[in-house]
């Protein structure tokens, strides 16, 4: 990756030194944009039923949130200030978008989550907040304010819509203008206001609460488990109150349910597929008129493959997963899948057919993508 992106620190240096520890503001951390999103065409992604997207309104001193999809219309009956559109996961539908985003990739994928975008005219904002992962913050046309403070204050509007800081104290305030770069750790508080209009990429990363990976653990479990045996009592007495739970029963259950174990291949079976699961709204386009296998092995051949923009993969010491499941492949096969799975694409080659086998399976779902 180019050092520009982090403002001349190298990964390690700022991992080192900022990463969940300090804010560090980067100016013209990005300036080879391919092409910028303008308005009309964030609002087409803001129209569309399989995109999540919000537009927030602060008028009459009050905060006022929405949900998409979104007709058209919407947008010809907003005021000249004073409001923000945002739009997540812009990198799953828009090719630059997701390049950008993969230039975070000195951190895990596991880590990286997703690129949203958020348009606001003069005087847009969605007032003072804090997230609870970390958060780049790429200006990309226009100039906005942001004040930030490591004072999380902890107490939010009531009645709003979204968390808004009910006491904010900033710290310190910068004017960000194109190619402008604002980095955040956890729950450090920001307000940012734009000046003239434009957009904000928010770049922002993975952090599910202990609650939710345990809970999904337990869920992930239950089918994994095959446990011998059934409730019995043999030798039981008779018992004079027949409502009462007593510590006999309470034993044999506890003895049933110590039978309930998991090892470091169990979890790590966990980890690639919840960690690789889509989001609930996401869909995958399989091939209208799909490529038989020779035809699909010559186009790799000559073009190469990646992973659809929707698509994540990930692979451990022992397995390889994709979009929640564990891949199904021969062990020459492990090293190539590797390679996509790191690098999102192959180029072009006669890749052996135990790879091609893999390839043309998910090619056939709509988790891969031909190039060319």
């Amino acid at each position: 990756m180019s050092l520009q992106l982090l403002g001349g620190l190298s990964p390690q240096q700022f991992l080192d030194e900022y990463w969940q520890k300090k804010p560090l503001l980067i100016r013209q951390a990005v300036t080879d944009f391919p092409e910028l999103i303008d308005l009309p065409r964030l609002i087409e992604l803001a129209q569309r039923d399989d995109v999540e997207s919000r537009l927030i309104e602060f008028k009459k001193n009050r905060w006022h949130m929405e949900h998409g999809p979104f007709r058209k219309a919407r947008f010809d009956k907003l005021p000249e200030s004073d409001w923000t559109v945002l739009v997540s996961n812009v990198n799953q539908h828009v090719d630059h978008v997701s390049e950008l985003l993969y230039r975070f990739n000195f951190l895990p994928y596991t880590r990286l989550d997703d690129l949203m975008i958020s348009y606001a005219p003069e005087g847009g904002s969605v007032g003072p907040h804090y997230d609870s992962y970390d958060v780049f913050l790429l200006q990309v046309g226009g100039t906005k304010r942001w004040q930030i403070s490591s004072d999380d204050a902890g107490n939010f509007i009531e009645d709003a819509p979204i968390r808004v800081l009910k006491d904010f104290a900033s710290e310190q305030e910068w004017v960000l203008e194109h190619g402008d770069m604002l980095y955040l750790p956890p729950k450090y508080a920001h307000h940012g206001v734009a000046l003239t209009p434009g957009m904000t990429y928010s770049i922002g990363f993975r952090a599910p609460k202990t609650q939710e990976i345990a809970g999904r653990f337990l869920e992930f479990l239950q089918d994994e488990l095959k446990l011998d045996g059934m409730l019995s009592d043999p030798g039981r007495k008779t018992v004079e109150q027949p409502a009462e739970i007593d510590g006999d029963f309470s034993t044999r259950i506890k003895a049933m349910l110590q039978e309930i174990s998991w090892n470091d291949d169990t979890i790590g079976r966990f980890i690639g597929q919840y960690f690789t699961e889509p989001k609930n709204h996401v869909v995958y386009d399989a091939p209208d008129e799909p490529l038989d296998f020779d035809e699909f092995a010559a186009s790799v051949a000559q073009h190469g493959i990646s992973l659809d923009l929707k698509s994540q993969m990930l692979f451990d010491a022992e397995h390889i997963y994709i979009n929640g499941e564990a891949v199904d492949c021969e062990p020459e096969a492990i090293a190539t899948l590797r390679e996509l799975a790191n690098q999102r694409s192959l180029p072009a080659d006669d890749y052996d057919d135990s790879v091609l086998e893999v390839l043309y399976a998910y090619y056939d779902y709509g988790y891969l993508q031909l190039a060319g």
